[in-house]
């Protein structure tokens, strides 16, 4: 991965050359709309706290967890022994980013969501929340975090959360298998090129007009940015945003040219 000095050399560089998060001179109205209806919703949706309440406890267990890591591993822990204060510190989107992921899914209400990357399950959570009918299914390749991730989403009173656990590689085709379609996936795991691109072609594999799909860290590592690049530039992606730290994909054929927007946070 990057070092931090690394990374905030590439934030500053993507912050100068990005769009203003305000939609300003924005051509594209499908664009414009996410702006406006989605990256600057200020809304204080009440189930915000809940899941933050949940994070502010995580982030005061000091249980010691068995973490088996099957992809590039943590940029902060280099044992397999880490307490769940750790990995709610380290490992968990950040609020900011859950909450967006929450407001993407209660705007464009996707019926069936894919998490790769459970690790405690605040992220899940949002996801669940935004739209509580959805099929959602998360999965998670340490068996140890599996089961603190089951014990949050009972204690929030999830319902449509099932939770797979295995390695991804092993998993997931089977999962995809058995679905219809993929309408809205966040990926954040492995953090590898190859599998990174192996993901988005099984998911690919089902997704419609309508489907979104969700990648983290794309500019974590030298191995992510050419992965963001190769699914980006896939012939059925129509567009793509860029936001730093995650990066969006849609497949929609109403877009006539191929558009890529970088847009501030």
């Amino acid at each position: 991965m990057y070092s931090f000095f690394q990374l905030a050399i590439k934030y500053l560089n993507h912050y100068f050359k990005a769009s203003n998060s305000k939609g300003h001179g924005m051509h594209s109205p499908f664009v414009f709309d996410f702006i406006t209806k989605i990256l600057n919703d200020k809304s204080a949706y009440p189930v915000y706290e809940n899941v933050e309440a949940l994070r502010r406890q995580l982030l005061k267990d000091n249980t010691v967890l068995s973490v088996d890591d099957f992809g590039a591993g943590s940029g902060v822990s280099k044992t397999n022994q880490r307490s769940i204060a750790a990995i709610a510190k380290n490992a968990a989107k950040p609020k900011k980013f859950g909450q967006l992921l929450f407001r993407m899914v209660k705007y464009y209400q996707p019926a069936t969501v894919i998490e790769l990357g459970t690790s405690l399950g605040i992220t899940t959570a949002y996801l669940s929340l935004a739209k509580p009918d959805a099929k959602l299914i998360t999965m998670e390749g340490a068996m140890e975090i599996a089961a603190v991730a089951k014990q949050n989403f009972s204690a929030l009173e999830l319902k449509n959360v099932e939770i797979i656990e295995g390695n991804f590689d092993h998993k997931l085709s089977t999962v995809i298998s058995q679905l219809s379609s993929v309408d809205f996936a966040f990926i954040d795991g492995n953090h590898r090129q190859k599998p990174t691109e192996k993901y988005f072609q099984e998911l690919f594999t089902k997704t419609n007009n309508d489907s979104i799909l969700v990648f983290d860290d794309i500019h974590w590592s030298s191995e992510m940015e050419a992965a963001w690049e190769t699914i980006k530039n896939n012939s059925a992606v129509t567009c793509s945003i860029d936001l730093f730290f995650i990066g969006i994909v849609f497949f929609r054929k109403e877009f006539k040219e191929k558009q890529h927007f970088a847009i501030r946070v």
